[in-house]
């Protein structure tokens, strides 16, 4: 057995750690973590995911658990909801021996912690029992402290939050067995020798077994001891096993809509977009602590809570920036503006890139970062302060091979306040497309666009390279760098 990284500075974990609780669910959560508190031995938890599959419904050669999703394997982020779960102790991937060194790759590359690898069989079911026998007190060489409970996950539903972790857990210390459920999309039909219709089911009596699943350790480890060959190498379903060989009758627990499988690759760009509408959803202004550049930041703050009033927009101090900003990661902002105002320099947009790089944020997410610069056109020449800002252009190229996403934004505008507003809102549209968050910014003001490029925009996937927008009362033009 291989064992992952301990991990040492790792990504700050996404969200804070009850994420996704509600009222009773956040209470029993609380309880399960207080019961070691109150004298009483806490509950010990482990996870399985099998992950030996190749994927051949999905049409690609690239086993579907290491598809790039915004260039991250699709399991990291599988491993990222489970290993941001604290009452988790260890979580066990199963993997083939030719994939092992590519997952072992993945571990240390996005700094998950509490992994094992073990080894996969050929079947679903085999490799789970692989990694059941990683836990177990009874087999040699075992390194892993045996749980009370287990949950079996799927390393291709990447979604899964606490409060279904939770729920099936306790379910399968009260029942023995637990497992998520779905109400059927279509209706299930059974066909005769002859290819015509039998019968069909009753929608509205049956219901999809989805994942995760939970168990009594010693319940799953006894029915998968027991399992016959024939259920090791065609079985697909955990909990009929628990039933057949432990008689033990497993709590059905309602699952939320985010628990789908990725099976197809139309599959992975529906993923996609949920992890871009998810690291979207806030905002972050910087500023300088100077009277007129908080002017400015104001004046962009509020107007972007008008246009967007589905996204969280906050604003902080850059002198600030070491503190401000350590919060501002754990509430999973993505997406930071650097306002400088009447000035040319990149010492404040610099300091930023670098508490983003410390953090590890980028890590697992792709951050975008627009440093914006504010120039009255009539007090500053042009051409004299655009040849100073390009020099944006090489920084940005070294900052994306960290994931971090630099687009330079220069508002060129008059001291009519209106005329800024409208020059902003022109340039901010075009500057940010990169998660794909604020294309609901609205062209209200009337200003005309002249663009130079085909696609000015700054976009994660369709157009990775860093633009310099010039934006002026008159209108936008942009520059694209090769």
């Amino acid at each position: 057995m291989e064992l992952g990284p301990p991990g040492g500075a790792g990504p700050a974990e996404p969200g804070p750690r009850l994420r996704g609780l509600r009222g009773d669910d956040r209470a029993a959560s609380a309880a399960w973590l207080s019961e070691a508190s109150a004298g009483r031995r806490a509950p010990s938890v482990a996870a399985v995911l099998p992950a030996g599959g190749s994927g051949e419904r999905m049409g690609v050669p690239t086993p579907k658990q290491f598809c790039p999703v915004l260039e991250r394997p699709l399991i990291s982020y599988t491993l990222q909801a489970l290993e941001r779960v604290c009452w988790i102790k260890d979580i066990v991937v199963a993997v083939t021996g030719e994939n092992m060194e590519v997952m072992k790759g993945i571990v240390q590359r996005y700094q998950h912690k509490r992994i094992s690898l073990v080894e996969a069989g050929v079947t679903r079911h085999r490799s789970i029992f692989n990694g059941l026998k990683a836990l177990a007190e009874d087999q040699p060489n075992s390194k892993l402290c045996k749980p009370e409970v287990v949950i079996i996950h799927d390393a291709v539903r990447p979604f899964v939050e606490e409060d279904v972790l939770l729920k099936v857990a306790i379910a399968a210390k009260e029942h023995g067995a637990a497992g998520a459920i779905r109400p059927l999309v279509s209706t299930v039909i059974s066909p005769s020798a002859d290819g015509c219709l039998d019968h069909s089911l009753d929608r509205a009596s049956h219901r999809a077994s989805e994942m995760p699943q939970a168990f009594l350790f010693d319940v799953i480890y006894e029915a998968y001891q027991q399992c016959s060959d024939y259920d090791l190498e065609f079985g697909t379903e955990c909990l009929q096993l628990a039933l057949k060989y432990c008689h033990t009758k497993a709590k059905l627990v309602e699952g939320s809509p985010d628990l789908w499988k990725v099976t197809y690759k139309r599959d992975l760009y529906a993923a996609e977009s949920i992890i871009k509408e998810r690291i979207s959803q806030q905002i972050c202004i910087l500023m300088d602590a100077k009277e007129d550049e908080e002017h400015v930041g104001r004046c962009l703050e509020e107007m972007l809570k008008k246009e967007l009033n589905h996204v969280k927009v906050t604003s902080g101090a850059l002198c600030h920036a070491g503190r401000d900003l350590q919060q501002i990661i754990l509430e999973q902002c993505y997406n930071f503006v650097c306002v400088n105002v009447m000035t040319s320099d990149f010492e404040e947009t610099r300091k930023l890139l670098n508490a983003l790089e410390e953090s590890n944020l980028s890590i697992l997410y792709p951050v975008v970062v627009i440093s914006v610069h504010f120039l009255d056109y009539k007090l500053v020449p042009f051409g004299q302060k655009m040849e100073h800002l390009m020099q944006i252009k090489e920084f940005a190229k070294e900052v994306k091979k960290r994931n971090i996403l630099l687009c330079g934004l220069l508002v060129y505008y008059p001291q009519d306040y209106f005329m800024m507003q409208s020059s902003l809102l022109c340039c901010l549209r075009m500057a940010y497309t990169g998660h794909g968050g604020w294309q609901s910014l609205s062209l209200t003001t009337g200003c005309r666009a002249e663009r130079k490029q085909r696609n000015p925009g700054l976009s994660v996937l369709g157009n990775p390279e860093p633009v310099f927008i010039i934006s002026s009362y008159r209108g936008v033009k942009s520059e694209k760098w090769s």
